[in-house]
């Protein structure tokens, strides 16, 4: 074989190993307010690309917009994958401006973050008809049967599309990932802390074995 050959094959194999036909590209990040969506989105993107995809704070609804990160290329051992990543707003099926103020803003600034939170909201749930993945995270201190959970997990299995379940915040005393695993058997799990990096690098994997 001639070295232009050679190098074409060999081309032709790398590009395929990473774009490969068949493998998902627009990955949306879900979850309830406060479980750790953006800080979660933040860390895959810096990871791979040095940037962060938007800002965190302990105020419900601070990602009040979907921000999508394009081609981010997630590599884990021998595998890799490119995807589209979506940092969505918190979903939530009561929003009070008053939950706004018990945070200590202003009623003005409460009704306008309550509406840009509510818009928010419609927004992430139009965004499922175009994902091709979902990456829903939960607070492992929290029950995880939860209307949005189970709302997003009956979604995607209706859409026949695939699912990973990351359980947030194990570096906190009182998580129990394993009650999320007791919860929703049928799909993946993998307990991390988003904040601290703990199990970062399992979830890598599974995203590119469960995405791939």
């Amino acid at each position: 074989m001639g070295i232009i050959k050679k190098i074409k094959k060999n081309l032709s194999s790398a590009f395929n190993k990473v774009f490969k036909r068949g493998k998902l590209r627009r990955i949306g990040i879900y979850g309830p307010p406060n479980a750790g969506k953006t800080t979660l989105a933040n860390r895959i993107v810096r990871d791979f690309t040095g940037d962060v995809v938007g800002s965190v704070s302990n105020i419900p609804h601070e990602t009040r917009r979907a921000h999508r990160r394009e081609g981010v290329t997630i590599e884990s051992n021998s595998s890799a994958i490119t995807l589209d990543i979506v940092d969505t707003p918190g979903l939530a099926t009561k929003i009070d401006f008053q939950d706004f103020m018990a945070k200590g803003l202003s009623e003005d600034e409460s009704r306008r973050r309550a509406k840009e939170a509510t818009e928010g909201v419609i927004e992430a749930v139009r965004w499922l008809e175009d994902l091709e993945g979902v990456i829903l995270v939960m607070d492992a201190t929290e029950d995880p049967f939860t209307q949005v959970n189970v709302t997003v997990i009956g979604n995607m299995e209706a859409r026949k599309l695939p699912l990973l379940i990351v359980a947030n915040k194990i570096d906190l005393d009182n998580s129990a990932p394993s009650r999320i695993k007791s919860a929703f058997p049928q799909h993946p799990m993998v307990p991390i802390s988003a904040l601290n990096g703990d199990n970062i690098d399992v979830m890598y994997e599974k995203i590119a074995e469960h995405f791939g």
